[in-house]
């Protein structure tokens, strides 16, 4: 007679886990995951005095092995002055009919300078500085506005210097060089913004960088740098649509909000049509929405 053997019923097993799901019951977060943006603007205000601290290294390492120093701080964007005032104001002659054009020129010069040195650097921001942002943990933003940061003390170096050529040429004293500082915080919002826009393209394609003086150069010649953008709009013949895109370009107006505030010659009918308005404008949605780009895309910044 044979013995029936009974086994036991299969027991049926439990799924495995997926590696999110041990995660999140063990409380373990992504590395280097993308905080929300009320976080990561919090994150860069507790970093406020490193983004100082850094800007202010880089600036005065621009110049440590040079024998002049921190001279060529101010000499740099004078000499480019000096340039463009013999190719533009002598040999061209767009300094006829331009008031005071000495310092109508090396204002466009300063003011343009900083908006250049911006860009540039902010597109090498990532990309250049790989080894301190796979190394440590920090919100990347940081390192566009720090470039941003050292191009404005830069500017206020050479606006020591303009303001000694403005005691030369007899431009008095007024209470509308306070207007200077509004424009300046514009300015700096919306290079800081643009700033980090090139620096998400320049992390993804570093070439974007060898591109980038050609079309600055060509931004710059269309900015009123070396030239009265009022005084040819109201002498040519060109149609009405390009002049409002040379008067809105955001290059050529914080340019002209400099020159109003601190050339007395420069006046108000020289402005475009609601200026502060367009540079408030352009500071809002270049500065807010270059942010918003930026941060989108902080977890990939250093990845291979």
């Amino acid at each position: 007679m044979s013995q029936a053997l009974h086994t036991p019923p299969p027991t049926a097993t439990a799924p495995a886990e997926s590696p999110a799901e041990l995660a999140a019951r063990y409380g373990l977060s992504v590395s280097g995951a993308r905080p929300s943006l009320p976080e990561y603007v919090r994150q860069l205000w507790e970093r406020r005095h490193f983004i100082a601290a850094f800007a202010t290294a880089k600036l005065t390492a621009q110049y440590s092995q040079a024998k002049l120093g921190q001279i060529w701080q101010v000499m740099n964007p004078l000499l480019n002055a000096a340039v463009y005032y013999f190719i533009f104001g002598v040999l061209l002659g767009t300094k006829q009919g331009v008031p005071d054009y000495i310092p109508f020129l090396v204002t466009g010069v300063f003011v343009w300078t900083f908006t250049q040195s911006s860009i540039m650097s902010g597109t090498r921001a990532i990309s250049g500085n790989l080894g301190l942002v796979r190394a440590l943990h920090f919100p990347r933003a940081a390192l566009p506005i720090s470039f941003c940061l050292q191009q404005l003390q830069q500017l206020l170096f050479s606006m020591a210097a303009l303001v000694l050529i403005l005691f030369c040429v007899g431009v008095p004293v007024s209470a509308s060089w306070l207007l200077a500082i509004p424009a300046l915080v514009l300015q700096f919002t919306f290079n800081a913004g643009l700033s980090m826009i090139m620096a998400r393209m320049g992390a993804k394609t570093p070439d974007i960088a060898q591109l980038m003086p050609f079309v600055l150069r060509t931004w710059m010649y269309v900015s009123g740098v070396m030239w009265s953008i009022d005084k040819l709009a109201k002498s040519s013949h060109m149609s009405h649509s390009v002049k409002v895109v040379l008067q809105v370009n955001p290059g050529a107006v914080y340019i002209d909000l400099m020159r109003f505030a601190l050339i007395d010659s420069f006046h108000a009918s020289q402005l475009p049509p609601h200026v502060w308005a367009a540079a408030t404008g352009w500071a809002l949605l270049v500065g807010v929405g270059g942010f918003i780009y930026f941060w989108k895309a902080e977890e990939r910044y250093g990845r291979g």
